[in-house]
């Protein structure tokens, strides 16, 4: 019996708001929001830097009970007081069946939730082992090789981050892994590597709002691709251009 996704789809509460000129409503994929559906296995948010995609991931991280720095949701702490108020005018629509398993991985935070997790001795699910004892790749491949059970609702801000392209390809294996153990993933990413995973929904934010895309009209699939196969003639017009 399918049991995913977990998590349906999210709407904004428009009746809520009192205006749409201060952040993050402001950004076109949060004005324009209105109903978003997610994949039973895997969303990709993707789209420039700026256009709202870390923004809204975290708003639905917050609203399903994560802390904002990430890791699992009894990890509950804030270094900085950054954390936008969409969460609170979002509307979550789950499926019948919970999620066993959750986890926020959020690059930007994880040095703070990987000291979090030496001061307070909870390495157990890290392989016991200190996550600043391992490279910041080997550190993001732990919490998919070892902390994540599966039947889990997962959700990872630029995992890419710390990854090189062959732990890029890891991290594929390791979401497939845990995709056909009944896990649902939402992931912002601007990786062409993780983007080409098929069973997804790809989600542009740009500034008309979000939409749907296939993976070969994605700019991230499209410029790696040319660069790659015109590499020496783009370098010598890139210098040239500066």
């Amino acid at each position: 019996m399918e049991i995913k996704p977990y998590l349906r789809e999210i709407s904004l509460k428009r009746e809520r708001l009192t205006g749409l000129n201060q952040y993050p409503f402001n950004i076109p994929a949060v004005r324009e929001l209105d109903h978003l559906s997610f994949h039973p296995d895997v969303t990709f948010f993707v789209g420039e830097n700026g256009s709202g995609k870390s923004t809204l991931l975290e708003a639905i991280a917050l609203a399903l009970g994560f802390g904002p720095e990430g890791g699992t949701r009894n990890v509950r702490f804030s270094t900085a007081d950054s954390v936008s108020p969409l969460h609170q005018y979002l509307k979550m629509v789950k499926s019948f069946a919970k999620p066993q398993d959750h986890y926020f991985l959020r690059a930007e935070s994880f040095f703070n939730v990987a000291t979090y997790m030496d001061e307070t001795g909870y390495i157990g699910g890290y392989d016991n082992k200190s996550l600043h004892a391992r490279s910041h790749g080997e550190a993001f491949m732990s919490v998919m090789r070892d902390k994540l059970h599966g039947n889990g609702l997962y959700l990872f801000d630029e995992p890419e981050a710390a990854l090189s392209p062959s732990r890029q390809m890891a991290a594929l294996v390791a979401i497939h892994r845990l995709v056909e153990e009944r896990s649902q993933f939402i992931i912002a990413t601007h990786s062409p590597i993780l983007l080409a995973y098929p069973r997804s929904k790809i989600v542009l934010f740009d500034g008309t709002g979000l939409s749907e895309v296939r993976y070969e009209d994605t700019e991230h699939y499209a410029i790696t691709r040319h660069f790659l196969n015109n590499h020496r003639k783009m370098v010598e017009t890139l210098m040239q251009d500066d």
